[in-house]
């Protein structure tokens, strides 16, 4: 590792998502423009085309993403077993921010019988996002 020393944000959110994807700089590129993500720290890529850290604000929280290290024990494995839910105000328009930025709907936005309107999405990293938001009248 370089001698570069990256700025430490402030975490927002009182559970943080960090995910470990193959094309962490790629992904923070992504959810900026598929879920109005705001960059908040970049440690710069290794001479692989790594990094070891990437911070984003999403909708009001942290979402921090690494690359896969293999050699330091964090090999590649797939998503699994788990979503992470955006709590909006306006489903229909994040959901479809994230559609048109290249996410594949897997679950249509519904009106739910609990009372929210929600769907989920998978972005091109394999993480399911759940968009939920108030009941569309």
């Amino acid at each position: 590792m370089s001698d570069y020393k990256y700025p430490n944000p402030p975490v927002k959110g009182g559970a943080v998502v960090y995910l470990s994807v193959d094309g962490a700089v790629r992904a923070a590129e992504f959810y900026q423009k598929a879920f109005a993500g705001e960059l908040a720290a970049l440690v710069p890529p290794d001479d692989k085309g790594r990094t070891m850290h990437a911070h984003v604000y999403v909708n009001g929280a942290s979402v921090m993403m690494s690359d896969f290290y293999p050699e330091h024990g964090h090999p590649p494995v797939p998503p699994a077993g788990f979503s992470v839910m955006l709590k909006v105000n306006d489903a229909d328009a994040w959901y479809e921010r994230a559609v048109d930025a290249g996410c594949t709907a897997i679950m249509p936005l519904e009106n739910m019988f609990w009372g929210d309107r929600y769907g989920q999405l998978k972005d091109p990293f394999g993480v399911i996002w759940a968009i939920n938001g108030p009941l569309k009248k």
